[in-house]
């Protein structure tokens, strides 16, 4: 079994940044991607990023391209949201989740669950 810690969350004000981790413990042989979903006050959780474990393919939302970065740290297993230019609408629990038996990113499907970072951002 897996586990997933996130971290780095916090209150940034509207065009800050923030790096969220997510660091993996347990059995993490084999193939799989790691994402990350966001779920705002009643709205429903939403894909934001994935990447392969390798790092050969990642994938972003339409809301967050060429604002957040998704990486990873295999040494460490480790991986990181960078969030830039932050809105008010970016404003969520952030949650890491593992999908085993992929080596490409997907957007449902996905295994473990993290319990989740708050990220505030104000205007």
């Amino acid at each position: 079994q897996v586990q997933l810690v996130e971290s780095g969350g916090g209150l940034v004000q509207a065009g800050g940044s923030l790096r969220l981790s997510c660091a993996a413990s347990g059995r993490l042989f084999g193939l799989f991607v790691v994402g990350w979903f966001r779920q705002a006050p009643g709205k429903e959780r939403e894909f934001v990023a994935g990447i392969s474990w390798s790092g050969s393919s990642t994938d972003y939302a339409d809301s967050v391209k060429g604002r957040f970065t998704i990486s990873e740290d295999n040494a460490k297993n480790t991986v990181y949201l960078q969030m830039n230019n932050l809105k008010p609408e970016d404003t969520a629990v952030y949650y890491c989740a593992l999908a085993r038996f992929r080596n490409t990113v997907v957007r449902s499907s996905y295994d473990y669950w993290g319990q989740g970072t708050q990220v505030t951002v104000s205007s």
